[in-house]
């Protein structure tokens, strides 16, 4: 599995409550963000479009986050982008969110590689071998 990938984000203040702490729903914004930095790290994106006219991109089928500290406004936060499982056709993801050496949250992501026809509905499919190569390999970190 690769190592840690690690995304950097400040904390700005439209994200936060009057009390200068960040809204839950915010994390799950911070994971994509993760996630898309760390598809672009690897040379590749969370919607690739094919030659046929199709896309292939990667739906969530499930979400949660469990919260350990608050992140307050200005905070600098590594979101530690994890791959726990590479399926056939899926990928679950974990999202540590720190500040410097607190665990603020820590999310799950689980998404399905998907190809979608151009007027049709999407499905599912396996991982190209491609790819799948490409998550064997070590992560790195971005800001």
């Amino acid at each position: 599995m690769p190592s840690r990938f690690t995304y950097t984000r400040r904390v700005a203040f439209a994200e936060t409550d009057m009390a200068g702490i960040v809204h839950f729903a915010n994390f799950y914004r911070y994971m994509e963000e993760a996630e898309h930095a760390f598809f672009r790290s690897v040379g590749r994106s969370v919607s690739e479009h094919q030659p046929d006219g199709t896309i292939v991109g990667w739906p969530r089928v499930s979400a949660s986050c469990s919260f350990k500290s608050p992140a307050f406004y200005d905070d600098v936060l590594d979101i530690q982008l994890i791959i726990e499982r590479i399926g056939v056709k899926s990928l679950t993801v974990r999202y540590d969110f720190m500040r410097d050496e607190t665990l603020l949250a820590r999310g799950v992501m689980k998404v399905v590689c998907c190809v979608f026809q151009p007027g049709g509905p999407m499905e599912s499919i396996e991982i190209p071998t491609e790819f799948a190569a490409v998550l064997e390999e070590d992560g790195e970190t971005v800001d």
